[in-house]
């Protein structure tokens, strides 16, 4: 399809709310817990399809980098929607209480489908938002924080859709209306016209050796700012879902210690994570991404990660009371949005704006990473009956992961491209063969000949 030169940008805003808001049907996924849980299933059962969901997202979206390039982004969003509301539509027909149709259906297949069309606001609105990155990309990913309030509310006190209609109508309703969601979105995914620039606006000058350069996923792979930010992202992003598989889970437990019945502590409990934590998270992620233009995207990372420590640590003290419940659900949500705001742009800033759409599902990865280890962390704790050991965990490795923010400094391209610039860091950080093992990933082949010889 030609490319439209007078679409107005704010289009591209309002496409991306509505995939977005579809996509977070991931976060949604607490709403249908209780219910798994009354028909046998185990706390870990239920994290363990969460888990799954959001590794199948992570993996799915590194080959989407490249087929946003080959097929463009309108094609991968539609793509994207089909996929994710086929996966629904499947584990309602196979069983929506059978484990491994819930699996396949909205772990795997659901997935997959989020990470195909993830990418696509993100790559197309940085492209039309040269001027502003930190907030064009906090509003294409707010819709994800903001979809899960709505998905919960709809399933469970507004609609009362599993009440009335079980669990696999539900999902099979749900798949229908993603579908459809980002269908209409995808209308306005598309890139602007080649050299558009906004009007008014100069892009700074790229200076060979200080910033602003390219990378290609090989050298960015060369660089040991991606593994700080890898790890960062890691630890940030498995927190915060360690957070929304437990969000319900745990506050009803700590609820119910405190003198309040089964019935008062699922709504209490249902609220904190539908209004005020998705809220918050939709929210943060604008807010966040707003900042980091003025503050910039290093210290914004530093105070989001070492805050939400504080936050995870206070939690523990206030999930068995109302209103504290209210505010950490609030503030742990609203710092987890900020981290789709800030680690895309973080990206954009660190290894170039244009390579955007293909290096950020490299770095994404950390959140398939954080994705199993935070839930998985939390369901077995939990079966343990240690809710808070768990929380206090991920509280601790945020702060591991502040301190790793601050060792970031802008990688110089030109070293970049050669082997020996990174042999030279893995050498300093006694990783002295880990160059050897990502040339074998990047190159089998030539690994291969160069030890026969």
């Amino acid at each position: 399809m030609t490319q439209r030169k007078s679409q107005d940008r704010r289009l591209v805003i309002l496409g991306a709310v509505l995939i977005q808001l579809s996509l977070g049907a991931i976060y949604a996924w607490s709403v249908f817990t209780p219910a798994l849980k009354a028909s046998g299933w185990s706390k870990l059962d239920t994290q363990l399809v969460f888990a799954l969901g959001l590794v199948s997202f992570a993996v799915v979206m590194v080959g989407a980098g490249k087929a946003l390039v080959r097929f463009g982004p309108q094609k991968l969003a539609i793509a994207g929607g089909v996929t994710l509301g086929g996966g629904y539509v499947l584990a309602g027909l196979l069983g929506a209480e059978n484990f491994w149709a819930v699996s396949l259906g909205i772990g795997l297949i659901g997935g997959a489908g989020i990470g195909m069309a993830y990418v696509v606001p993100i790559a197309v609105g940085m492209r039309w938002y040269p001027d502003k990155k930190g907030m064009i990309t906090g509003l294409a990913v707010a819709g994800f924080g903001f979809g899960a309030m709505g998905w919960v509310k709809i399933a469970g006190a507004w609609g009362h859709l599993i009440e009335n209609n079980g669990l696999a109508t539900t999902f099979i309703l749900y798949g229908i209306a993603f579908t459809a969601l980002i269908l209409l979105g995808s209308i306005w995914m598309r890139m602007p016209p080649k050299g558009w620039l906004p009007a008014g606006y100069t892009p700074p000058p790229q200076k060979a050796g200080k910033g602003g350069e390219n990378f290609s996923g090989r050298e960015l792979l060369r660089t040991p700012q991606f593994y700080l930010i890898f790890l960062t992202f890691a630890v940030s992003a498995g927190a915060g879902l360690m957070s929304i598989g437990l969000m319900k889970l745990y506050p009803m437990e700590a609820l119910q210690a405190s003198g309040y019945s089964l019935i008062e502590a699922s709504t209490i409990a249902g609220t904190a994570m539908a209004v005020f934590f998705s809220i918050a998270n939709g929210l943060g992620r604008i807010a966040w991404g707003t900042l980091s233009d003025r503050l910039g995207r290093k210290r914004s990372v530093i105070v989001m990660t070492a805050s939400q420590a504080v936050f995870l640590f206070a939690f523990t003290y206030m999930a068995g009371n109302i209103w504290s419940l209210y505010i950490g659900a609030a503030l742990i949500g609203f710092n987890f949005g900020g981290n789709f705001a800030l680690f895309p742009t973080l990206t954009a800033d660190i290894f170039g704006a244009e390579r955007v759409g293909q290096n950020y599902p490299l770095v994404f990865l950390s959140y398939g990473v954080g994705g199993v280890a935070g839930p998985v962390l939390g369901g077995m704790l939990g079966d343990l009956g240690n809710f808070p050991l768990a929380f206090s965990i991920c509280a601790g490795a945020c702060v591991v992961g502040s301190a790793a923010t601050a060792l970031i400094l802008t990688p110089d391209h030109e070293e970049a491209t050669h082997p020996a610039s990174f042999h030279g860091f893995a050498h300093q950080m006694h990783l002295d063969h880990l160059d050897d093992v990502i040339d074998h990933a990047l190159h089998p082949d030539h690994y291969r000949r160069a030890n026969d010889d």
